[in-house]
C-alpha cells in the first residue's frame, strides 16, 4: 500500500493504530498494559524527551517502530542535529545575463539512518558539485540554492536558479547535459530515474557576490556525507553516518542541516568537530543541538529471547537480531527508566520518508499476529 505524491505514513502510523487496536479489541489477551503515544518522533523527539521517570509501571515496553517484518531490534544509534549558518551578500547581476534554474531531481530518497549505506543519491551534494566545477568556467552568478526536506530524509530534489552571460547559455546547457550522462553512470545502478534539467526563468533578484558564492559552494560542496564509518562491533551495521539533509537559502543567509548517527557518542562528537571546523574555516556559525542517545543493546534481554522464540513458533523461521543505524526511542526511554527491559519490531516498510514509501499489507497481518502472541505470553514469564 502507498500513497500519491506524498508520505503514507505507515512509519509510525502502523505502530500506533495497533497499540490502539489492541486496546480497542477485547479478544486480545494481555495483562496489565499501557500504551505510550509520544510527538514529533520524527522531528526532534520531543515527546520522548518529555517522559517522566514516575509515569509508567511497565518493566517491558515492545516498541513498534521498526520497519523490517521478521527482525527483532535490540539497539539503535544515537543522533544529533547540526547546522552551519553562513551570511551572504549580494549584488545586481550584470546586464546581458541571462537566469536559469538548474534542477537535480528523480533521486529515490529514502530514511537517512536506515538506507544510508546503500550509496543513493544525495541532491544537495550532487548539485554543489556541479557548481563548484563549473561555477568559474561559466563566470556563474548564484541567486538561490534549495533543496531537501526533512533532515533524517536523504534528499531527493535540489535546485538552484543562477545567471551567465548571453553568450554562455549554450555552455551552460551542454555542461548540464554532460553532467546528467556522468551522473547516470556513476549511480546506474542505483537512481535510474535521476535527471538534471535546466530551463529559462525570469527573474528579479540579486545574485550572490563571488565571494559569498564561493564560500557557500566550497562549503557544501567540502561537507561530507554518508557513512563514515562501519562498526567493528556489530557486522554490517553502519556505525557512524551523515546526512546533509536539507538547504534553505534567503536572502541574506543559508542554512545546511545535517543529522549525524552513531552508535557510539565519541562517533557523533568527531563529526560534530570535522562539520565545526569546516563552517569555521568558511566563517559559518555553527549550532549542534537535539541530540539524542543511543540504545545499548543488551544480549541477555528477556524479552528479546521471548520475542525470538514466539517468532520461531508461530512462523517456523528464525528472526533476525538486528542493531539498527537509526534513531528509535528506546534510548530515550531508557534514561528515566534503565531497568526497562526492551524490544523494537514492526512490518515491513519500504521507502519511509519519501513519497514512495510503502507498507507490504501481508507482513502487517504477521506483525500484529507476533504482537498478540507476544502480549498473551509476557504475563506467564
Amino acid at each position: 500500500m502507498k500513497a500519491r505524491g506524498t508520505t503514507l505514513g505507515a512509519d509510525n502510523g502502523i505502530g500506533m493504530a495497533s497499540a490502539l487496536a489492541v486496546l480497542a479489541d477485547d479478544s486480545v489477551a494481555h495483562g496489565p498494559l499501557e500504551v505510550l503515544l509520544t510527538m514529533t518522533e520524527e522531528a526532534g523527539m520531543d515527546g520522548a524527551f518529555g517522559l517522566q521517570a514516575n509515569w509508567l509501571q511497565a518493566d517491558i515496553l515492545i516498541n513498534t517502530d521498526s520497519e523490517e517484518e521478521g527482525e527483532i531490534y535490540m539497539g539503535c544509534a544515537g543522533g544529533i542535529d547540526f547546522t552551519s549558518n553562513l551570511a551572504l551578500t549580494r549584488e545586481a547581476i550584470p546586464a546581458g545575463f541571462q537566469s536559469f534554474k538548474v534542477t537535480l531531481k528523480g533521486l529515490k530518497g529514502g530514511h537517512s539512518g536506515g538506507d544510508i549505506h546503500l550509496g543513493l543519491g544525495n541532491a544537495n551534494k550532487l548539485l554543489s558539485r556541479f557548481l563548484a566545477g563549473h561555477a568559474d568556467e561559466l563566470d556563474l552568478r548564484l541567486v538561490d540554492f534549495n533543496g531537501g526536506t526533512l533532515r533524517n530524509a536523504i534528499p531527493r530534489e535540489a535546485y538552484a536558479t543562477v545567471a551567465v552571460a548571453a553568450d554562455k547559455a549554450d555552455a551552460l546547457k551542454a555542461l548540464v547535459n554532460t553532467y546528467q550522462a556522468l551522473l547516470k553512470n556513476e549511480l546506474e545502478a542505483k537512481e535510474k530515474n535521476l535527471v538534471v534539467l535546466v530551463e529559462a526563468v525570469d527573474n528579479d533578484k540579486a545574485a550572490l557576490t563571488q565571494a559569498s558564492r564561493d564560500t557557500f559552494i566550497r562549503l557544501l560542496n567540502a561537507t561530507p556525507n554518508g557513512v563514515i564509518r562501519n562498526s567493528d562491533v556489530a557486522k554490517g551495521v553502519v556505525e557512524t553516518s551523515l546526512n546533509v539533509g536539507v538547504v534553505t537559502m534567503t536572502d541574506d543567509n543559508v542554512q545546511i542541516h545535517c543529522l549525524i548517527r552513531s552508535l557510539i557518542d565519541s562517533g557523533k562528537d568527531y563529526v560534530v568537530s570535522m562539520l565545526d571546523s569546516l563552517g569555521k574555516l568558511a566563517g559559518a556559525k555553527t549550532e549542534a543541538k537535539g541530540a539524542y542517545p543511543g540504545w545499548q543493546p543488551d544480549a541477555n534481554s528477556p524479552v528479546m529471547h521471548l520475542v525470538r522464540e514466539t517468532y520461531q513458533r508461530l512462523f517456523n523461521k528464525t528472526p533476525n537480531i538486528q542493531i539498527i543505524h537509526a534513531g528509535l526511542e528506546c534510548g530515550l526511554f531508557k534514561k528515566p527508566y534503565p531497568e526497562m527491559d526492551m524490544v523494537s519490531i514492526g512490518p515491513t516498510i519500504t521507502g519511509p520518508h519519501s513519497p514512495d514509501e510503502q507498507v507490504h499489507i501481508e507482513s502487517v497481518g504477521q506483525y500484529w499476529t507476533l504482537l498478540t502472541e507476544l502480549l498473551k505470553a509476557i504475563p506467564a514469564k
